[in-house]
This record gives C-alpha cells, structure tokens and sequence, in this order.
C-alpha cells in the first residue's frame, strides 16, 4: 500500500492546476481579504489571525476534496479495475488514497500560514504554529473521505462539479469566508454542526491558546464515520460496476 501512496502523491503534486488552483487560489484570497479589501489601514491583527485560519481551513478542504476528482479520472481510465486485480481490500484502497490526500493538502494549508506569517505579521509561539499545522492536517480526513466517494460513485464530470458544489457549501454555510457571527440565527445554530466549521474551530482554539472542544471533536467524528462509510460503499458498488 506504501507504493501505492507514493505513486499517488508524486502524480497529484505534478499537476500544474493543482498547484495554481489548490494552493495559489487561498493565498490570494487571504491577501485580498486582510490587505485590499480591508482599506488603506489594513486588517486588524485579530482578523489577520481569524482569516488566516479560515483561508488555510478552505485550501486544506479544498485539496482534501478534490482528491476524488482524480480518483474519477482514474476510474474511467480503468485504473481501478487494475486495483481490483491486486491483494488490495476495498477499506485498504480507501485508506491508502485517504492518506494520499492527507498528504497534498499540506502545502495548500502551509502556503496560507506562511502568507500569514511573513507578509502580515501574524506572530504566535512556536507550539500554536505546529499544533496548528497538524490540526488542521488531521482534520480534513472527513473531507478527503467525501471526497472519494463522489469520486468512486460519480462521473469524473460530475464529480467535478458535484466536489466544487460541496467545497463551496461547506465553506460559506460553515464559515470559511464570513464570520459566523454575522449570520441569521437560524443559520448560525445550523453552522456550528457542519464540520467545516468544527474544522475550523479547531485552528481557531489553537490560535487562543485551548484545546479543541468536546463537541468539536465530538461532531468531526461523526462527519468522519460518516463520510467513511460512504467512500466504502462507494469503492465497492464502483468496483462491481466497471
């Protein structure tokens, strides 16, 4: 399975849209929100920290998702009928991309922390910086999870748009983009259970100083269940299918 991770990474890192895409695209759109559209003055340190956070929770999604674009492609170029063919159980072919995607959404999450650090000033210890990185890595396993199951059980046409359509939802209606503070009521106390928003609850936790809260961890889990056991099913109905 070890051969199998490295093969999937070293082809992920080499496609040039997600390098422009999944790792550019939330750089500029945390530079944009706390140097430009924040005015002349520039965004206050409070919010610099806030978006930073939220911004490298949207490119870590963003990549963890998309992860099942590429298994789509795969599939209908008969990549997984090939895996069929090998020792490897459905829940070891789930794991093993799961992890491969793990590991390509850290430079999406890294390059938003840096643009935090070097370009705005965003200073904190040493600790927060490293428990933030591996938070924010760990928490998206729920999301590469959903991931590769539109990818296992979709075309790669719709996988496409049906993953966009997902990144989008789960980070505006989590929280990503806008404060959830400025929300209806009604649609704050529906935020506070998507697990865009837990996922971002647990930089933000790091950022003053706390750990995560029970009922982060609590509602990520269930997320997590979740969207593993539809990646399973969706590997298998796909495995019998092409």
């Amino acid at each position: 399975m070890l051969d199998y991770i490295r093969l999937e990474v070293r082809r992920t890192l080499r496609d040039k849209s997600f390098v422009l895409f999944g790792i550019g695209m939330p750089v500029l759109m945390y530079l944009l929100f706390t140097r430009i559209a924040a005015g002349p003055g520039g965004a206050d340190a409070e919010w610099k920290v806030s978006a930073m956070v939220g911004m490298a929770a949207y490119g870590a999604l963003g990549a963890a998702i998309g992860t099942g674009t590429g298994v789509a492609e795969d599939k209908s170029l008969g990549w997984l009928r090939q895996l069929r063919s090998t020792p490897l159980s459905p829940a070891r072919v789930v794991v093993g991309r799961g992890l491969t995607g793990s590991v390509t959404v850290l430079p999406a999450l890294v390059s938003v922390l840096l643009a935090g650090g070097l370009v705005n000033g965003v200073r904190m210890p040493v600790w927060q910086w490293a428990a933030l990185i591996v938070l924010l890595w760990i928490g998206t396993t729920p999301f590469t999870l959903l991931g590769l199951g539109n990818g296992y059980r979709l075309s790669s046409q719709a996988t496409g748009l049906v993953n966009t359509g997902c990144l989008l939802l789960l980070s505006i209606v989590g929280g990503l983009w806008f404060p959830v503070a400025a929300f209806p009521d009604w649609l704050r106390s529906l935020a506070v259970w998507t697990p865009a928003n837990r996922f971002a609850d647990l930089g933000q936790s790091v950022t003053h100083g706390s750990a995560p809260g029970i009922t982060t961890v609590a509602v990520l889990a269930a997320w997590l269940a979740l969207f593993g056991g539809y990646a399973v099913y969706a590997y298998r109905r796909a495995a019998r299918t092409v």
